[in-house]
């Protein structure tokens, strides 16, 4: 994948993934149902990017320019007649511009971020992959087949920044840090805050 990704479709979203998670998503809308045969038929991804107003329906929403490339590695028709899809991110990105189709897709340029240097998690964070350990024995969890090194800070890092129960604007935050071990270091306060209330 080159430097820059023109013309990449953008998928606005509550929700954020990054490098190696995995997140289940429900189509039904025909921009998003059009663009999904489109990545099949060219075996390329898009951007899930979390909306910073605006629904995930909605026509117009503004959006972080921070995101995660993401590949589709399942699909199937769910009961409700709606086309559930899997897809597992591989790396962060930038967007450098975006506009919106007539039909209401977003489309973007966008620039891959530098991969974030391997690193492994400090005794000072050594509860952090034990909590990890437990939100992956949920269900749902379980059910998207991650693997997850617990010694790999930026790994844990990415993985409690999708689960836990985080504000919006705050798995922003830590998903726009380049560098795993303030993540975890911001991790950490923030359970020990949740711990406290």
């Amino acid at each position: 994948m080159n430097d820059t990704i023109m013309n990449v479709p953008l998928f606005p979203l509550n929700s954020i993934v990054l490098p190696k998670g995995r997140i289940p998503l429900q189509l039904f809308e025909p921009r998003y149902i059009d663009m999904l045969s489109r990545c099949m038929k060219e075996d390329r991804g898009f951007v899930v990017i979390l909306l910073r107003e605006g629904g995930e329906t909605a026509r117009q929403a503004a959006f972080y320019d921070i995101g995660t490339y993401v590949r589709i590695i399942d699909f199937q028709q769910l009961d409700s007649g709606l086309l559930g899809i899997t897809v597992e991110g591989e790396l962060k990105v930038s967007v450098v511009r975006s506009w919106q189709q007539e039909d209401g897709l977003n489309l973007g340029d966008v620039e891959c971020l530098i991969a974030e240097a391997e690193s492994e998690v400090p005794e000072r964070y050594h509860e952090l992959p034990s909590v990890l350990r437990a939100l992956f024995r949920h269900p749902v969890v379980k059910d998207l087949g991650m693997d997850v090194d617990y010694e790999d800070a930026r790994d844990v890092g990415w993985r409690l920044t999708e689960l836990l129960p985080l504000d919006k604007q705050e798995k922003q935050r830590l998903a726009e840090l380049q560098d795993p071990l303030e993540r975890l270091q911001r991790l950490q306060e923030l359970l020990e805050a949740l711990e406290q209330n």
